[in-house]
Order: structure tokens, then sequence, then C-alpha cells
């Protein structure tokens, strides 16, 4: 999982100008929930899957474009539409 922490993924290294990031985290009554994301591009064919870290973080690099980030977790499926950009931190927070 990319070094995450507690109070976000750290980017320590990373050069966020180069690259289209998008990452998270998912919570259930603001606490972190383990499970799985999944990343499908714009016409909804899986791309990438990572699980997510103890605090519930996640991230993938991706290319710029539309993208479905899809949360897996006990109890949940939830699907959040977003758009990323090279040089552009794309935050999803996903409650569940």
């Amino acid at each position: 999982m990319c070094g995450a922490k507690a109070g976000g993924p750290d980017l320590a290294g990373v050069d966020v100008a180069n690259e289209t990031i998008i990452q998270g985290s998912v919570t259930r009554d603001g606490e972190p929930v383990n499970g799985y994301v999944r990343l499908l591009d714009a016409s909804g064919e899986f791309t990438a899957e990572v699980p997510t870290s103890a605090t519930g973080q996640f991230r993938f690099f991706a290319a710029e474009g539309q993208w479905t980030v899809r949360a897996l977790v006990p109890g949940a499926t939830v699907d959040r539409k977003v758009v990323a950009s090279k040089g552009a931190l794309t935050e999803v927070p996903i409650a569940v």
C-alpha cells in the first residue's frame, strides 16, 4: 500500500507534478474499514485493485481521465466517479 500512514498516505518522494494520483480512504461511522478498492476505466473495465491499509487508505497511479473507484468492504460496495488529471491529487473519501 504505498506507505500509507495515519493522517494520510505519505507522498514523500513522489513527484506529484508528473503523476496522476487517485487516493482516499474508506470509513464507516468515521472509522477506517478494511477491504479492497478497485479502479475501473471509463467503460467500466477492471484496471487495478488494492487492499485498504489499516487506516482505510488506498492509492492508485493512473492515467488522466474518467475513472470509477469501487470500495468492496464487508456489507457494502460503493462506487465513486472521478476525473483525474496529471499533476493533481484526486482525493476520494468513501463512507460506507
